[in-house]
């Protein structure tokens, strides 16, 4: 992803997804757990956003992920909650769960602690699933935790964007 697309508003990128969802008579889910809600936060700032967001889960432990989008724990314990194929599930049984179009999930680690050398602190995956496809980045963020956060936020608004386009 550009860094320009990084630089981004949060409250454009939701402007512009809007449009998109409402063109299709789409709805967005979203699972969050790294960014805490922020991204159902920042979509809900939009007035009439319940016209295309149905809502969302923050699932921050293994057992919210598994008890309430279905993630299986085997897959938690093999991959850990901060990976590729979790984010993926996420995505998806958000998707399901909430009877949307599109998911997006997040799942990361914020900082300041956390970290492992595989998967250091800032470490995110964003997953995607809607009818045109599923897709899983990784993105390893440098800032404070409220930094990456907000990078996680605008990074899955603008994959949103981008799979819409």
């Amino acid at each position: 992803m550009e860094k320009s697309v990084l630089q981004q508003s949060p409250d454009g990128l939701v402007e512009r997804i809007s449009v998109l969802l409402l063109e299709r008579n789409w709805t967005l889910a979203t699972a969050e757990s790294c960014t805490g809600g922020q991204i159902g936060h920042t979509l809900t700032n939009l007035p009439g956003s319940s016209a295309f967001y149905e809502g969302g889960v923050v699932a921050y432990s293994y057992e919210a992920k598994s008890t309430l989008l279905g993630v299986p724990p085997a897959l938690l314990l093999e991959h850990g909650a901060v990976s590729q194929p979790v984010a993926f599930e996420l995505a998806r049984a958000v998707r399901r769960l909430l009877d949307t179009q599109v998911g997006i999930a997040v799942t990361g680690i914020a900082g300041p602690s956390g970290g492992t050398p595989a998967k250091p602190v800032g470490t995110v995956y964003i997953g995607i699933s809607s009818p045109r496809g599923d897709e899983v980045r990784r993105y390893v963020w440098d800032q404070d935790r409220l930094g990456n956060k907000e990078l996680s936020v605008v990074a899955a608004l603008a994959l949103v964007l981008e799979h819409l386009s």
